[in-house]
């Protein structure tokens, strides 16, 4: 008698399918871990040099809109486009990241820089866990924190011209917590999208999975900084 084939049983082919997210989402947090790296090492060279600074803060809003170009082409092309693109697109981005950010390093005392990125990367990594570890469906949560996300741009726009701190800091903490959900449900929606991926290549779909959480982490960061962080 031939031993039992248990090679496609629905327990073996649900533990491949989580050993593939598990090597997918390593890829992703790899990836964002490099764009982050990329950022804060170029934000600080260019804040640590007289010169560097000089050249760069009078193109900071072209920076800022070339950057806000790059993540919207992404946005539209990135489950076309091969995995280099990809590469490039998203390190590009954060290159100009850390151009315009270099400006948070002459505003904050640095130990509050560091404050705020400990505090970030806590907030994100328990967030991220939960996301993976989480039974419930994470779903529902995406109107939501759509809704509150706009009324968070809004708020932005508002405030710059009223210039109230209230309104500065209300919107500040509902950022957190915006991003903070987001965290968990982009990391949950992740893993749904590489076990149906339509993406042309592994690769890309990682990619576009580091610069979704690489923008949870930096909003997160920057609206902290806002809240506890020390003026120079």
């Amino acid at each position: 008698m031939r031993n039992p084939d248990y090679s496609y049983s629905p327990t073996a082919s649900a533990v491949l399918a989580e050993e593939s997210a598990r090597s997918f989402m390593q890829r992703v947090y790899w990836w964002m871990s490099v764009g982050l790296a990329l950022t804060g090492g170029i934000a600080w060279v260019v804040a640590s040099s007289q010169q560097l600074t000089a050249m760069v803060l009078p193109y900071y809003f072209p920076l800022l809109l070339a950057e806000l170009a790059v993540v919207f082409l992404f946005s539209f092309i990135q489950s076309k486009v091969s995995g280099p693109v990809a590469a490039a697109m998203f390190l590009l981005y954060a290159v100009l990241s850390g151009l315009t950010f270099s400006v948070i390093f002459l505003v904050y005392e640095l130990g509050s820089v560091g404050s705020a990125f400990a505090i970030t990367a806590g907030t994100f990594g328990a967030m991220s866990v939960y996301g993976t570890v989480t039974k419930k469906d994470l779903s529902g949560w995406g109107s939501f924190l759509m809704m509150g996300l706009i009324g968070i741009i809004i708020a932005g726009i508002v405030n710059i011209f009223v210039q109230s701190d209230m309104l500065g800091f209300v919107k500040s903490c509902a950022a957190v917590l915006i991003f903070a959900g987001l965290t968990a449900y982009d990391t949950q929606k992740l893993r749904q999208y590489h076990a149906n991926s339509g993406y042309s290549s592994a690769m890309s779909l990682a990619i576009s999975g580091a610069l979704m959480l690489y923008l949870d982490f930096v909003n997160l960061f920057l609206n902290i900084l806002r809240l506890m962080g020390r003026r120079r």
